[in-house]
């Protein structure tokens, strides 16, 4: 008797050619926008189509175009392209041997900077490993950002998190878990001691679509809507979990914003490669969680244009040209071509755009790498692993460094 389970699969495999024609998308601008504090029950069909406001003239259409100013505008568009620069100039450095480790976000560039742009400042980010652009869009230090990476003598963290593993207090930007779908409850948690403190803050986390298959992500849709938390949780859909397409978690069944209808929360799928689609769609949720509705679900509808990491070989799963064949296109050049159609930016100014960032990113890697790199330059003391790992520093470790530091 033949198995009747169900075994999912990749659509494709290397050296087969891709083809996207069966996904559907809605035509921009086609969606309602309910009200901020619309039952959840009535947002069902948000789960199941996909927000999108640019259309294929580039053009801003439809309920959920924010119109956003051209100030604005610009700005994202020089976050998204300083973060691919910054990316690319990572990865060279890494194929050089000057760090260990690291992970590009390569087509998913608008999902980070959008959101964290049409969040406040004091609202507490719950990232994942690949929203780089959080940080560049709230304007943490680059070279604070290299240094990381490289855990070198400027390393605000002194070696003691992975490559790209970044935290700030200041910026509000979560200390990153490489166990990962632990920042979905922790995000609800914060989000909940900051409606018992009446700050007006709220909390946003983000997971790929691969956990949403652990349990983490379910305790935070439970707890986040029992309470009525002021938390807006994002699944990531890029594609692929490392070497496991969406498909095995599911993604074949239903979208992963549909997960949100049995727990009663509004999900929204979103075009994830469309600037104004993720900032309306962040803007929305954000505003309910601050008046009350509590969380939102919001899928990014996305791929993963490069390799999950540089320990990571793509071409062993998929097509190598995948891609170049993804219907929702580049987020950088839609963004661009938006603002060349409305008059307010020009191929030259892109060009010259280009051309200054890529100049500060290479003079920003020189002025890191005078702190060392990894085979190189200086490093933090021998006496700086005692340092924040406790608050209060065990009477033992006070006399291991003394005893470490008399030594020499």
């Amino acid at each position: 008797m033949a198995s009747r389970l169900h075994i999912p699969a990749a659509p494709y495999r290397p050296g087969e050619q891709p083809d996207f024609s069966a996904i559907s998308l809605p035509r921009a601008g086609e969606l309602p926008r309910p009200d901020e504090l619309a039952p959840a029950n009535t947002t069902e069909n948000l789960s199941y189509s996909m927000i999108r406001v640019l259309d294929d003239d580039h053009r801003a259409v439809g309920p959920w175009n924010p119109g956003l100013p051209a100030d604005v505008l610009r700005q994202g568009l020089r976050n998204m392209m300083l973060t691919r620069l910054y990316d690319e100039h990572m990865l060279r450095m890494q194929r050089q041997g000057k760090m260990s480790f690291y992970l590009k976000c390569t087509g998913e560039e608008a999902v980070s900077v959008a959101q964290c742009m049409a969040l406040d400042d004091g609202d507490m980010l719950f990232p994942t490993y690949r929203q780089q652009g959080l940080l560049i869009t709230r304007g943490y230090p680059l070279p604070d950002m290299m240094c990381q990476c490289l855990s070198n003598a400027g390393d605000r963290l002194q070696g003691r998190q992975l490559p790209v593993m970044y935290s700030s207090d200041v910026h509000k930007f979560f200390t990153i878990s490489g166990n990962l779908g632990t920042q979905f409850s922790q995000a609800v948690g914060w989000a909940m001691a900051a409606e018992y403190r009446k700050t007006g803050d709220i909390a946003a986390a983000w997971v790929g679509e691969g956990t949403t298959a652990e349990a983490d992500f379910h305790y935070a849709l439970t707890f986040s809507t029992v309470y009525r938390a002021p938390v807006i949780l994002n699944v990531v859909n890029n594609q692929w979990a490392i070497s496991t397409h969406q498909n095995v978690a599911g993604g074949d069944q239903n979208p992963f914003a549909a997960r949100a209808i049995g727990y009663g929360i509004p999900g929204l799928r979103v075009d994830g490669n469309d600037f104004l689609a993720a900032y309306a769609a962040t803007r929305w949720a954000a505003q309910r969680a601050r008046t009350g509705g509590g969380p939102t679900l919001i899928e990014l509808y996305t791929y993963r244009a490069a390799a999950h990491s540089t320990s990571d070989d793509p071409a062993k799963y998929r097509p190598a040209n995948e891609w170049e064949h993804w219907p929702l296109g580049d987020p950088i050049e839609r963004l661009k071509q938006h603002l060349i159609a409305l008059g307010y930016w020009s191929e030259a100014k892109h060009g010259q755009l280009q051309a200054e960032l890529e100049e500060m990113v290479g003079n920003t890697w020189d002025d890191a790498i005078s702190l060392g790199t990894l085979n190189e330059g200086p490093r933090p003391p021998a006496s700086a692993m005692f340092e924040h790992v406790y608050k209060e520093i065990p009477p033992h470790l006070v006399e291991q460094r003394r005893q470490l530091e008399s030594a020499g």
